[in-house]
């Protein structure tokens, strides 16, 4: 499995809310816009790459804003991969609108796509249904954001909480199997896969967030750590006692 948080393109100097103080959207050059080809090319390329990576069995889930989604359905098409969702993760916990002159920004979107139209994929049905209370899974999730407790190591602008990828790879990999981030920032994709009982690998370009990554997957050796991140995640405290598979 393959989960991407690549940059949304939304660094264009506005502001928005952390910890009730006001602060700049913008996260680096990186984020940036280069323009509607560049943007293209960009997202063509990494999903090209991550394509030759994946598993035929394998699944790759994707997130982003409007800034950026619909370049990347639209480079999925073109790449041969097959869109199975687009899910809509609706936070419980968002930052107000500063302007007032718009809807609160409140979503992010994920798609998840297998690698063609032929190939097949893993999906755990009946784990989500358990998780869900004995109802089939939609594809609005409820999930807060960053929480204080997932920054005991610092805390990367782009941060996803751990409970969104709890239930990514809950839902489309065995125990054992191996998850690939090709943007893996401070490696919460890491994190929870270990706590799950799975392998990773992950790519990061800046040497900060390594050592942040570093950090984090140290800290999660102490067994009453790893043991009250779990007890945080949505998912795990839904399964209850209950082992996930």
């Amino acid at each position: 499995m393959i989960f991407a948080d690549p940059p949304y393109f939304l660094s264009n100097g506005g502001f928005s809310v952390q910890s009730g103080k006001m602060v700049s959207v913008n996260k680096g050059d990186w984020d940036k816009s280069q323009g509607f080809e560049k943007d293209n090319e960009f997202n063509y390329k990494w999903l090209k790459a991550c394509r030759e990576k994946l598993t035929d069995n394998g699944s790759i889930w994707v997130s982003g804003t409007y800034h950026n989604i619909f370049s990347v359905a639209q480079m999925l098409t073109e790449l041969g991969y097959k869109i199975l969702n687009c899910v809509t993760w609706a936070k419980t916990n968002p930052p107000p609108n500063l302007s007032c002159r718009y809807f609160t920004h409140s979503t992010e979107f994920i798609l998840w796509a297998r690698k063609s139209k032929t190939s097949k994929h893993y999906y755990n049905y009946e784990l989500m249904k358990q998780i869900n209370g004995g109802k089939q899974m939609r594809d609005v999730w409820n999930l807060p954001a960053i929480a204080p407790w997932e920054k005991s190591c610092g805390k990367h602008p782009t941060q996803k909480p751990l409970s969104l990828l709890t239930r990514i790879i809950l839902a489309s990999t065995v125990p054992g199997a191996w998850i690939l981030d090709p943007f893996s920032g401070s490696s919460t994709t890491g994190i929870a896969a270990n706590l799950c009982g799975r392998k990773f690998a992950g790519i990061e370009q800046e040497r900060e967030f390594c050592v942040m990554s570093k950090a984090r997957r140290e800290e999660i050796d102490n067994p009453d750590v790893a043991n009250m991140l779990r007890e945080h995640i949505v998912d795990f405290k839904a399964l209850g006692k209950s082992e996930p598979r």
